[in-house]
C-alpha cells in the first residue's frame, strides 16, 4: 500500500500555536498519534473561535468530521511549539476539507512534522441530518 501524499492549498486560512504537553507524549517519549488528532482539533476549534463560531454552532448548524488523512514526516517531542496553519480545500454542498500543516522550530529551520486532511460536515443535531454550508462560513472558507 503506498503511502499517503497531502498536497497542501496555497492560500493560508488561519495560523496557531500549540504547545506539547506532557500528556501528549507517549511511550517512544514522543508526540503519540492520537494527540496530533487532538492538536488539529485545538487548532479547528481555535479557528473557529475566532470567527465566531463553535463545532456545534456555526449560524445555528454543526460539523461532524467524516473522514481524516496524516502524513507524519518527524516526530514532535515535550516542549515543542507546535504552528499549525489551516488551508481549505474543495467544497461541496454540505461538506469542505480543512489541510493542516504541524511545523515546529528546534533549530535556525522550521520542522515539517506532518500534515493533513480533514472532510468535514455541515449537520443538524436536532434534525439529525445534513445541511447546506451556511453562507456566513462559506464567506470565510471561500478563499481559494
Amino acid at each position: 500500500m503506498p503511502r499517503i501524499k497531502i498536497e497542501l492549498p496555497e492560500k493560508t486560512l488561519f495560523t496557531v500555536t500549540v504547545p506539547v504537553r506532557i500528556s501528549d507524549i507517549n511511550y517512544g517519549n514522543h508526540v503519540g498519534n492520537d494527540a496530533f488528532v487532538s492538536i488539529l482539533h485545538e487548532a479547528r476549534v481555535k479557528w473557529l473561535k475566532s470567527c465566531g463560531f463553535t463545532e456545534l454552532d456555526i449560524d445555528g448548524t454543526g460539523l461532524i468530521m467524516s473522514d481524516l488523512s496524516v502524513e507524519f514526516k518527524n516526530e514532535s517531542l515535550y516542549g515543542d511549539q507546535i504552528i499549525v496553519r489551516l488551508f481549505t480545500g474543495e467544497i461541496g454542498r454540505v461538506n469542505f476539507e480543512l489541510y493542516y500543516e504541524l511545523t515546529t522550530q528546534r533549530t535556525e529551520q522550521p520542522l515539517l512534522l506532518a500534515k493533513a486532511r480533514t472532510n468535514m460536515v455541515c449537520f443538524d443535531y436536532k434534525a439529525r441530518k445534513t445541511v447546506a454550508v451556511p453562507e456566513k462560513l462559506l464567506a470565510i472558507i471561500n478563499v481559494q
